[in-house]
């Protein structure tokens, strides 16, 4: 019994994190429609501060992730926890630390 069960935890907990290729579709979508909607389309700001790679360079990820989740009381930002899991937000958060819209 070489392996156990707490050497497969990483692997499995990393596969469980990333969405479907169909709710990857999905949220990007939403990324584009809801979160565009206050933070411009291609995610330079609005009524929302920008969220491009440079807006957001040294933030930590933690930090990005319990804004979308918990929103930022007193301004337009809701918390998305209703809505999306904590792997659809986590998601989210890495494709805009990628750099999401690709120019």
């Amino acid at each position: 019994m070489g392996l156990s069960l707490v050497s497969l935890l990483p692997l499995s907990f990393a596969q469980a994190e990333a969405p479907t290729a169909a709710r990857q579709a999905q949220l990007e979508h939403l990324l584009v429609q809801d979160c565009g909607s206050c933070h411009g389309l291609r995610m330079t700001g609005g009524l929302g501060p920008a969220l491009t790679l440079d807006a957001i360079a040294g933030k930590p990820r933690e930090s990005l992730i319990a804004t979308v989740t918990h929103g930022r009381p007193g301004t337009a930002m809701p918390g998305w926890n209703a809505l999306l899991d904590e792997q659809d937000i986590a998601w989210l958060v890495d494709l805009l630390l990628e750099g999401y819209p690709k120019p």
